[in-house]
């Protein structure tokens, strides 16, 4: 389940607002500014190869002659590169900016040392230099044909569609109008130049989307070292993360919980008592003993609310009985009817335990609300590591997390601990949640 707004021209291609986006304008910059870059890389390290292959094609050269050019022209590009090739990186670098909403970032160089000669041996021995030559390299050759097709295919399908009008401005007895491999001469035989002009052109602004998106994700790949194992420890770190703030929510939610009932409310519970103690002093048809029962009864009602208000943020049956005991009394509570069906050896982790109460208390509430449903079963197993929820319901189907049912939410509390979230809910039901949640040890029951 992906949401949120494309942050790359790749991204952006699988979007149904692709159309009406700036994506295809930004690419088409992209593709369009990518041709007057591309010179410098191009008189550096291409024209010294087109020069060998022009030679070559003269024939009559030995063998020697012919490997000592080409040793010369891999010299040049093995001198030259490494010294062109780290501005043009710097300058493609802010220019992912135009196809690529991510930050930049810097290339991965080893830090310069002091010294004309130390910087050159430097340079030329630095891997972030070569992987910038070997993006020049593209850049010379591939990227400069790639991006003037993308953008040829604008006249042509240009022509295509005013393939008549052009037909018809040609004076009587004039030349037949040259259409892409063939020319027309009527009107007649241009109406399939049009037909295919018209279906092409709502194309080419994805065709524009994928080359500049392709060319931006080689260019970040390469000019950043955004390798395999730097990515893949990226996300451990960020997966390592996560979990601790995951943790220190759950460690903070706990702390308020704790202050509220050990606090707020033995305070609220202690001014109630006071305010009934107060009402029986008073004579029960005067003034002030109207005004104390009506505090008394308000002090009675927001003890009930911060009652809720605590049990929302954490249960006190979960933290005194555990799980299945609480999704009991969950059960107990539902509107729909709900058969409750727990197999625990012992208590999961904390954080597992509450993530499982919370996920079970949403998915009963948005069957209350949305289902129509008559009944509902819970289903809690462990086995080995892996705690597993399910909630089904017979109800009318059709969940979609894109329509704000809650399961958004689920799925992203679910994820936070590791786990994943599934999902089967046809239109007319019936609709089953399972949940997979890590359990690496269990706590003692009881």
């Amino acid at each position: 389940m992906r949401t949120g707004v494309p942050q790359t021209a790749l991204e952006a291609l699988a979007s149904r607002r692709l159309l009406a986006s700036s994506w295809p304008w930004r690419s088409a910059g992209y593709l369009l500014t990518t041709l007057p870059v591309a010179v410098p890389a191009f008189v550096v390290l291409a024209i010294p190869w087109l020069v060998l292959v022009a030679r070559l094609a003269e024939g009559g050269h030995p063998v020697a002659t012919i490997v000592s050019q080409i040793l010369l022209a891999a010299a040049l590009t093995g001198v030259l590169g490494p010294l062109v090739a780290p501005p043009l990186a710097r300058l493609e670098r802010r220019r992912l900016r135009m196809v690529d909403n991510r930050p930049a970032g810097t290339s991965h160089h080893r830090p310069a040392p002091a010294g004309l000669t130390s910087w050159l041996r430097h340079r030329y021995t630095d891997p972030a230099t070569w992987r910038e030559v070997g993006y020049a390299c593209l850049l010379a050759t591939l990227a400069p044909v790639l991006s003037v097709a993308a953008l040829l295919a604008v006249p042509l399908v240009g022509t295509f569609l005013t393939s008549p009008l052009l037909v018809l401005a040609q004076a009587p007895g004039g030349k037949p109008v040259a259409l892409g491999f063939d020319t027309a001469a009527t009107v007649g035989q241009t109406l399939p130049y049009v037909i295919v002009g018209a279906l092409l052109l709502p194309l080419v602004p994805y065709l524009w989307t994928l080359l500049a998106g392709g060319h931006a994700g080689l260019a970040r790949a390469l000019l950043l070292g955004e390798t395999t194992q730097q990515l893949r420890a990226e996300l451990v770190e960020v997966s390592r993360s996560r979990a601790r703030l995951a943790d220190a929510f759950e460690a903070e939610r706990r702390r308020i919980e704790r202050d509220l009932h050990d606090g707020a409310q033995q305070k609220l519970v202690s001014l109630t008592l006071r305010l009934g103690l107060a009402r029986l002093d008073l004579p029960p048809d005067s003034p002030a003993a109207d005004s104390i029962a009506l505090a008394h009864k308000q002090a009675k009602q927001l003890m009930a609310e911060l009652r809720q208000l605590i049990h929302g943020i954490q249960p006190q049956i979960l933290t005194d009985l555990g799980l299945a005991a609480a999704l009991d009394e969950l059960a107990d509570q539902s509107p729909v009817p709900v058969t409750v069906n727990a197999d625990l050896p012992g208590r999961p982790p904390h954080q597992t335990e509450n993530t499982a109460y919370f996920v079970a208390a949403e998915a009963l509430t948005n069957i209350a609300k949305h289902s129509d449903a008559t009944s509902a079963a819970l289903s809690l197993r462990q086995h080995s590591d892996l705690l597993t929820v399910e909630i089904s319901d017979n109800g009318h189907g059709g969940a979609d997390p894109e329509r704000g049912s809650g399961l958004t939410g689920l799925a992203d509390r679910v994820a936070v601990t590791g786990g994943r979230m599934l999902l089967s809910s046809p239109v007319g039901g019936p609709t089953l949640l399972r949940v997979e949640l890590p359990c690496t040890h269990t706590q003692p029951s009881g």
